[in-house]
């Protein structure tokens, strides 16, 4: 985390995170096209993070997946991204407009935003930073466990990756 900001900043001027995600490969990889800029960071916020977003066009916000103790929310300021939540038929696929937003409760449905569209697709995700999160992936062999605040992942039978 860097040093706490003493004032407003630009939130296009925070630079972005230098690695794009925490998720091993062959995750990693999929998480190619999406920008974040870790504005709660930059205040020293603890409780929750805040997160500026871009995701290019073919790029998703992270794997479909649910967490069973951080709440999340989400406010779309460019674009039309697609929401896709983990319904008890299947996915529901719903595309969002600026101004649009969405929450998404702990242990509620899974959900992932992908960019169909044209241009880039700019929001803000809003996230507590709770400890001990677990994350289900049910699109991959994939689960998470936040400890000591740094994510480990594994495999959904519990081997490491």
């Amino acid at each position: 985390m860097s040093v706490p900001a003493k004032g407003p900043v630009a939130a296009a001027q925070v630079p972005p995170r230098t690695k794009p995600s925490s998720y091993p490969e062959p995750f990693l990889s999929r998480m190619e096209g999406r920008e974040k800029r870790a504005l709660g960071d930059v205040f020293g916020l603890g409780s929750f993070g805040v997160n500026l977003t871009r995701l290019r066009p073919g790029a998703v916000s992270a794997l479909l997946h649910s967490h069973s103790v951080q709440d999340e929310f989400i406010y779309v300021l460019e674009g039309t991204p697609t929401l896709r939540q983990e319904t008890e038929t299947g996915i529901l696929s719903t595309e969002l407009q600026a101004g649009m937003c969405a929450g998404f409760a702990a242990r509620g449905a899974a959900h992932q935003l992908v960019n169909h569209g044209a241009v880039d697709a700019v929001y803000l995700e809003i996230g507590d930073r709770a400890p001990g999160d677990e994350v289900g992936y049910p699109e991959d062999d994939l689960k998470a466990v936040l400890i000591d605040g740094a994510w480990r992942f594994a495999h959904r039978d519990g081997t490491p990756y």
